[in-house]
């Protein structure tokens, strides 16, 4: 006999001799008693009915586990009582059923309160329960402790919204730099110029309208020179001088300078740390940063206020990692920048790194300030967080690298004497910007130099293949086709001992990584005045020498 006619045969043996009604009335019982067992054996949910006003009537294993209260402990209190003291003041609960009453079911999620007063994020699931004549007789209620689930999704949410961010400030950078590449080669050439008519203006001393205008014109165009320096450093392609460097011995000279700048309304902390750890960075740029976010503090405190500068050792763990994927697991030196100011609300902290957006009145600001900070981190390998409320002030975190080992102290370099060529000697200009072309070879050849003029590689590597001399070559890096880093390459494998001097305005990391510039690399960032390159070309012969 199969299991099932066994069963069938106990069943029919037990109903034997009762009324239909009987027999119905056990079927339902029995049916009700399987159910409570299957409930009462469920653990990672709470389930548990209520009557018509809430009050708790039954109570399962889960629900136990979950909430923490006893069977005895809970049965007839009102169902409210897991609720926070802010939703029962604005009614969550009693709205709660009526909802479940009026359309069947009520489903939400929020924080729910167990017996030792700790809090859980739930989802809840409300069912009305109606007889056969509709009438509502109770509610049947499940809740689900999800906290661990809700934390995951915010988790990847973060992570979501900082992969967005990360990759609109990459697309944001990517066009500044090449913004400021095609600015720095057309400052290069109004700044030249107005350097010529200046020099040409001193034979006309009594024209004084003439020498304002023209040192108007060179104020404003270093002033655009500026921006564009500012725009290489959001777009991380600015060469950086990196060397190992003492933070707390920096920033305790940083305030003194800070200080001078924001003038005595504002009080200026700074705390080092035992033991602080070297870091390789640009030491002038680390400045620069540091005042960029010492004079946004000032603006936001035009009271007065406290800035704190404050130095710590961290690590960041796995933890960390995943709520900020852009911070590498390790070892770094933390500065913090905290200031007492009015804070910033969301949408304007959301921003607060892109480039031109500023708060400020209109000519009071540029918005390149953070931006030229976010950059300058980025670039040196670390790594900037922003924290900020309305009326609670601001801090600025700057993450970087820990320096193994320390470095030696820094020397600085002798200045170079500005002079003209030496005899026949001849240089190789190779620039794709046929105005700047024209530009540099009429500044070189003013200085007595012997030039060639190249407008790209393949140009410049026929003239090197012949039999012209050439003692220097200066090549722009970003041009079409191949770069002029190749190019010095192959020049250097074609004329062993040549001097090479590159140009650039932005430079797509063709010379320089990690925010270092490459082994054995001159450069010169453009724009740059006549005598400044006249110091460099002298400077780049003498070493071939």
């Amino acid at each position: 006999m199969c299991l099932y006619d066994t069963k069938l045969a106990i069943f029919g043996h037990r109903m034997a001799g009762k009324t239909p009604n009987q027999i119905a009335n056990q079927g339902l019982s029995e049916s009700e008693a399987h159910y409570r067992r299957l409930v009462e054996a469920v653990v990672d949910y709470a389930i548990f009915q209520l009557d018509t006003s809430g009050h708790i009537t039954s109570w399962n294993s889960g629900a136990r586990r979950i909430k923490g209260y006893e069977h005895s402990e809970i049965i007839g209190k009102h169902f409210s009582t897991f609720y926070t003291d802010e939703d029962r003041q604005t009614g969550v609960p009693d709205g709660a059923l009526v909802t479940a009453a009026t359309t069947g079911k009520y489903e939400a999620e929020g924080w729910r309160v167990r017996k030792d007063g700790s809090k859980f994020w739930a989802l809840v699931v409300i069912d009305a329960i109606r007889d056969d004549s509709g009438e509502l007789v109770g509610f049947a209620k499940v809740t689900r402790d999800i906290t661990e689930r809700r934390e995951a999704q915010q988790k990847l949410q973060a992570t979501q919204e900082q992969l967005a961010a990360s990759q609109k400030m990459e697309a944001i950078g990517q066009l500044s730099g090449g913004i400021a590449h095609d600015f720095n080669n057309l400052l290069m050439i109004v700044i030249g110029n107005l350097e010529t008519a200046q020099r040409q203006a001193l034979k006309a001393p009594e024209n004084g309208t003439l020498h304002r205008a023209l040192r108007n014109a060179m104020r404003g165009a270093q002033r655009a020179a500026g921006l564009t320096s500012r725009l290489l450093a959001f777009s991380r392609r600015q060469p950086l001088d990196a060397k190992p460097t003492d933070l707390n011995k920096f920033l305790s000279g940083a305030s003194d300078f800070l200080q001078r700048s924001l003038g005595e309304k504002i009080q200026i902390e700074t705390v080092g740390a035992a033991g602080l750890w070297f870091v390789e960075v640009d030491a002038n740029h680390l400045e620069s940063a540091l005042l960029n976010l010492a004079i946004n503090a000032r603006d936001a405190m035009p009271d007065g206020g406290k800035l704190t500068l404050e130095g710590a050792n961290v690590y960041v763990d796995e933890d960390y990692n995943q709520l900020t994927p852009e911070l590498p697991i390790g070892q770094y030196v933390l500065i913090c920048v905290s200031d007492t100011g009015v804070g910033m609300v969301r949408d304007v902290l959301n921003r607060a790194f892109e480039p031109f957006f500023t708060t400020k009145e209109l000519g009071q600001g540029t918005g390149l300030g953070l931006s030229q900070v976010y950059g300058f981190v980025k670039q040196s390998g670390g790594h900037l967080k922003i924290y900020s409320e309305p009326g609670q002030g601001t801090t600025v975190k700057i993450y970087l690298p820990r320096l193994h080992g320390k470095g030696q102290e820094d020397l600085e370099e002798a200045d170079h004497a500005i002079v003209g060529a030496d005899q026949g000697e001849s240089i190789l200009v190779v620039e794709d910007d046929s105005d700047l072309r024209s530009y540099l070879t009429d500044v070189l050849r003013s200085l007595g130099y012997r030039v060639t003029a190249a407008p790209n590689a393949e140009a410049a590597l026929e003239l090197l293949r012949s039999n012209r001399t050439v003692d220097l070559l200066l090549t722009d890096i970003v041009m079409p086709g191949s770069n002029g880093r190749d190019l010095g390459k192959e020049a250097e494998r074609i004329r062993p001992g040549l001097g090479v001097l590159y140009m650039t305005g932005y430079s797509r990391n063709a010379v320089f990584h990690q925010g270092r510039l490459d082994e054995g690399v001159d450069l010169l960032q453009k724009p740059i005045s006549q005598a400044q390159l006249a110091t460099r070309v002298r400077a780049a012969l003498d070493r071939k020498i």
